[in-house]
């Protein structure tokens, strides 16, 4: 059977006439790296059924929002997205879909909120886009159903579609086990399921043959990794293939930091000094309401012998601030974690409360679980978010000076500079033109400048 569906609104050609241009798909993406990898694959996976990538709506027969659910504020987004698009809709009859985890989420509940959306589909279902776009010329749906375990294929990235680029993001496992109070995906993406190793390096392999230096393995929680060998075995794997130079992964549980990848930190020169361990809180008592199964003491364990094994490693972690019962207490805790920890960076949000999470379900059912007052949270989240930028700024000023490694990943947004970044993934404009760094290029610069969020440097 030929491996293409027919995804035409006209009739056939007959025989002598031109060939129908390529339809054009528009993909607006939300969320995490998971999510952008979900988005690649879906228009290489279209590209191989007469869809060709455009650059704006406007031009667009399909327009594809792939969506993310971990906070309320993502979905807001995403209904004033539809409002924009359902214009381009009425102008050029364009198709409206929805995919991602607020799609897993709503399911046909989205369909009868918004009118206009065509059809709505689960992460679980990206496979059969070709077909669900052919059925959404007869019907409006939702395709939400699981995929069990043992038949989960997951999406193979075209290495083709990546030629030209530096950087690649590659799938390792999908899905969450740990539940957490506070956190949706479980009920979104699915229990883990990982891929097989060697699928793994086989697709790294390919994409290094195209140009690609660095790597991305990515899962919802990728170092609980079990595709037939562990996660860091899976690391010292991909680090044996000659053309990759980098390797980084997002994102981790604490308790998934064994022995055995602390070691992959200290032995392996290609897995990048840039670890993102998502804390969440500062406080015994939250950390337990969020049903995080480690103390402050014992992440602080883990992050001391992961600073022990590679020197100068730049620890990045996310913060929830304002959690049910979080007391001014519990907000000084984790003020005095970051403080202690001195993270290069971490990503802090107001508790956003998530349909079917144990948060939800308890929320204002006991003291410990009272909501607390968006005031105070907000005032909480400018602190710890203004500690984090003086941290921040004092680390790359740090920099000061120095000559690093960076990898070159295109223009910056200041003519005639280029774009890259450090081991520790922090991001450096250089003064320099494509000649003498092109894109993909390993070059060493000498830091001049540290701003809030990046640095400048010259060729060294």
């Amino acid at each position: 059977m030929p491996d293409l569906v027919s995804l035409s609104r006209k009739a056939p050609s007959a025989p002598g006439d031109r060939p129908a241009a390529p339809r054009k798909v528009y993909v607006h993406t939300f969320g995490c790296q998971m999510n952008a990898s979900d988005s690649d694959r879906m228009v290489e996976l279209l590209g191989r059924h007469a869809f060709a990538r455009a650059e704006t709506a406007e031009d667009a027969d399909l327009i594809l929002l792939n969506t993310c659910a971990v906070r309320e504020k993502a979905e807001q987004k995403l209904l004033s997205a539809l409002g924009r698009y359902r214009e381009v809709k009425a102008r050029r009859g364009a198709l409206i879909a929805v995919s991602g985890c607020v799609a897993q989420q709503e399911k046909d509940r989205l369909l009868a909120r918004v009118p206009y959306v065509d059809f709505v589909f689960g992460p679980d279902n990206i496979g059969k886009l070709p077909e669900m776009v052919a059925r959404a010329e007869r019907e409006r749906f939702a395709e939400t159903g699981w995929m069990d375990s043992h038949d989960y294929v997951f999406p193979q990235a075209d290495p083709e579609a990546a030629r030209g680029r530096p950087t690649a993001f590659v799938t390792a496992m999908k899905g969450c086990d740990n539940v957490c109070a506070f956190c949706i995906v479980p009920h979104t993406r699915g229990r883990e399921v990982s891929r097989a190793f060697p699928e793994i390096v086989a697709e790294c392999a390919a994409l290094a043959e195209v140009g690609v230096r660095e790597v991305t393995l990515i899962g919802q929680n990728v170092n609980s990794y079990a595709g037939g060998c562990t996660f860091a075995e899976l690391l010292r794997r991909v680090a044996a293939l000659p053309g990759i130079a980098r390797i980084r992964f997002t994102t981790s549980h604490p308790h998934d930091l064994s022995d055995a990848l602390v070691e992959v930190f200290r032995d392996e020169p290609k897995v990048m000094p840039h670890f993102h361990l998502p804390v969440q809180s500062g406080s015994d008592p939250v950390l337990a309401r969020m049903r995080r199964d480690y103390t402050v003491a014992e992440y602080l364990d883990r992050f001391d012998r992961l600073r022990a094994a590679r020197p100068g490693i730049a620890v990045t972690t996310d913060f929830i601030v304002g959690f049910p019962g979080e007391s001014d207490a519990d907000f000084e805790g984790s003020l005095a974690l970051l403080e202690r920890a001195r993270f290069e960076q971490s990503f802090s949000f107001l508790f956003s409360p998530r349909p079917k999470t144990v948060a939800n379900l308890r929320l204002g059912s006991g003291p410990e679980w009272q909501e607390v007052p968006r005031a105070v949270a907000v005032e909480r989240l400018e602190r710890l978010q203004a500690a984090q930028r003086r941290i921040a700024g004092e680390a790359l000023a740090a920099a000061l000076g120095k000559v690093v490694e960076v990898l070159v990943e295109g223009a910056s947004d200041e003519p005639g500079e280029r774009l890259g970044r450090t081991p520790e993934n922090s991001v450096v404009h250089l003064a320099a033109d494509e000649a003498a760094a092109p894109t993909g290029a390993l070059v060493r610069a000498r830091i001049t400048r540290a701003g809030g969020s990046s640095l400048s440097g010259t060729l060294a």
